[in-house]
């Protein structure tokens, strides 16, 4: 171990913090920023305890981690003051410092939520039979977060190669730990997951690396998570704005006693290095703090410009058509189970998690004997929705192909965290770095007697979520050609499948069969009415309607966000009569997009589009209630008798 560089380490971070905050007096940095200071020793001994191949997934107040690692210093300083030639081109400030070149993952701004991304991280490692191992890094506050013990209990069940690293500067913002938490020993709550633990001070440098140290040798060694509790102090406030007015200065006095720097300072000198060296090394990393921040407010006035910022919000991908060769009867569930086995053979690094999609088949049958043909690729899940869906997102960004069944639609509310705060905005935040090729299944809809909290439409909470690609095929065929295009899209895609069409058969394609995401499926017929819709609903308005094709054209929209806005106008412009069918309630709807680009036109006048949704409320369990809510085979073949007689 050299001493010196352990203690620059600790110094390059303090001395960065400090002119962080004086740029923040002076007002020269635009937002809130959160500083370390005082927990130094917490990030040079994990560290240099680190393999340079290990991924890190640190807290919002990541930049001892940054420095420690040995990001740019130029390159934080201009990140931090907005500038293009920051880490991630300005955009993700001070909480948000991905550096693909350091292995550090960035930060998340979401309490706790970056634990199950390295989680993730670690379930790559594993699959690849690596020797490195992922570190989850997060503070006290996040030690009351569900997702933390969900993750402890997938690390110790699974045996990844996860450090947990719990820095506890005893608060979580303002509130005093012993105030929040209903322990004194937060480490030993590993214990229940049966995840070997320990406590240290996390203000000895020293004692920081040796532990982490020894605790990666073990993961290594036993393939087996390890936690670790590092006691230590942030000697400022939570931000910026932080006046720190909830703590006592007989408690910041007692702390302040206890300096990392200070304390490894006495160590150096009572061990023999000389107070010249010391002074050298203090003058050095000053130096280096100091001339990075000259050189980079050259330069920060220098943006990313809007087309630059657009360019990021989806990963490069390519939409792929093809007819195929063969068509062959099969039902929903199957096509998109003859999807799935296409993609797991292709595709070596794809895999499949989800609850109970081993032996049971998956709660609808998808997945049925995939586990068999597919051994180690087909991952039982805990119920554990926001733990596993958070994996994903660590998994994709190694280059995996994670596809998350999720049980019922429903619990897209516990995923949601991971799939908006996460998948959506990876490739954006880190300014490319990164990328999310995911897929995230799920089914929708009611028609089946499931009760109000298995039958919601939730693919409507994420349309105006930028960065995700939201699909809901209709039938067999685009089911299982959408589901294969997903699979190479390089983004994540939110497939949500409708449990009343699992049964339905129709026509699919064979594995050279590939339908574009994001384009519109128009089965043209008459000019007198389009019909616009999209999963079960479209499919049931085609029927309904089969007898008036000679009057009316189809569009399936398939994919509904983003919207085919082209195809839309396009047809809407020709025929100049619409009508839109949903299974879910107007506000906020897939109804009301395609309205917004409908109304654009110059055809568009008051009466000449119609949205036939869903009433207001959730659905009962009686089929003639459920019914009553749902837009009837009557109620849409009304609507479309009196659209075609205007």
């Amino acid at each position: 171990m050299d001493y010196l560089s352990l203690y620059s380490s600790m110094l390059v971070s303090r001395y960065f913090e400090e002119t962080v905050d004086n740029l923040g007096k002076e007002g020269r940095i635009y937002g809130t920023y959160h500083l370390s200071i005082g927990q130094e020793g917490v990030h040079a001994g994990v560290s240099a305890a680190l393999s340079d191949t290990d991924w890190i997934v640190p807290t919002h107040r990541c930049h001892g981690y940054n420095t420690s690692r040995g990001s740019d210093l130029c390159a934080m300083f201009s990140e931090m003051l907005g500038s293009r030639h920051g880490l991630c081109g300005g955009i993700g400030g001070s909480m948000h410092m991905t550096d693909v070149n350091t292995h550090d993952f960035g930060s998340s701004a979401v309490v706790g939520s970056g634990i199950s991304i390295a989680g993730g991280i670690a379930l790559a490692e594993k699959l690849d039979d690596s020797d490195s191992i992922s570190v989850a890094i997060f503070g006290d506050g996040a030690s009351s977060r569900g997702t933390l013990y969900e993750m402890m209990n997938l690390a110790s069940i699974w045996n990844l190669p996860l450090l947990f690293v719990l820095e506890n500067n005893h608060y979580g913002m303002s509130a005093s730990s012993d105030r929040m938490i209903a322990t004194d020993s937060i480490y030993k709550r590993a214990d229940g997951f049966s995840i070997e633990s320990e406590r240290i001070d996390g203000n000895d440098v020293l004692a920081v690396y040796e532990a982490v140290k020894k605790a990666r040798e073990k993961i290594v060694r036993e393939k087996r998570p390890y936690f670790i509790e590092a006691e230590t102090y942030r000697m400022c406030g939570h931000s910026r704005s932080d006046k720190r007015l909830y703590r006592t200065e007989a408690e910041e006095k007692d702390w302040k006693a206890k300096d990392p720097i200070a304390r490894f300072r006495s160590f150096l000198l009572d061990n023999g290095f000389s107070p010249d060296s010391i002074r050298e090394t203090e003058t050095e990393a000053r130096k280096r703090v100091s001339d990075a921040l000259e050189h980079s407010l050259k330069t920060a006035d220098e943006r990313l410009s809007y087309e630059e910022l657009s360019s990021l919000v989806y990963a490069p991908y390519e939409t792929i058509k093809r007819e195929g060769k063969t068509l062959h009867k099969a039902s929903y569930r199957e096509a998109v189970r003859e999807a799935l086995h296409d993609i797991l053979s292709y595709d070596s690094g794809s895999f499949i998690m989800g609850e109970d999609i081993g032996k049971y088949g998956g709660c609808f049958g998808v997945t049925g004997d995939l586990y068999r043909e597919f051994p180690g690729r087909v991952l039982e899940t805990p119920v554990s929705e926001e733990a596993f869906t958070g994996m994903a997102v660590g998994a994709a960004a190694m280059g995996k192909l994670p596809i998350v069944e999720v049980m019922y639609g429903d619990f897209s509310t516990l995923s949601s965290d991971a799939i908006i705060n996460h998948a959506a905005k990876l490739h954006f935040m880190s300014a490319g770095q990164l990328k999310c090729p995911m897929i995230y299944r799920t089914p929708i809809g009611g028609g089946t007697g499931h009760g109000a909290q298995h039958t919601q439409c939730l693919e409507t909470m994420f349309l105006s979520i930028p960065g995700l690609f939201v699909v809901a095929p209709s039938d067999s065929y685009s089911a299982k050609a959408l589901l294969k295009s997903a699979a190479r899209m390089n983004n994540p895609v939110l497939f949500f499948e409708h449990k009343a069409l699992y049964n339905d058969v129709s026509d699919t394609g064979d594995e050279d069969a590939f339908l574009p995401i994001g384009k519109a499926i128009v089965h043209r017929g008459g000019a007198k009415l389009l019909v616009i819709g999209y999963s079960r609903p479209f499919r049931r308005t085609m029927q309904i309607l089969e007898d008036l094709r000679d009057e009316i054209t189809f569009i399936d929209l398939a994919t509904i966000s983003p919207l085919d806005e082209e195809t839309l106008s396009y047809e809407f412009i020709a025929i100049n009569n619409a009508l839109i069918v949903q299974d879910t309630p107007l506000i906020g709807s897939v109804g009301e997009s395609v309205l917004r680009v409908l109304s654009s036109c110059s055809v568009y006048k008051p009466g000449n589009v119609r949205i036939l949704s869903s009433e207001r409320m959730p659905l009962p369990v009686p089929r003639a209630l459920e019914m009553a809510v749902l837009p009837s085979d009557e109620r849409i073949r009304r609507a479309a008798e009196e659209m075609l007689s205007l």
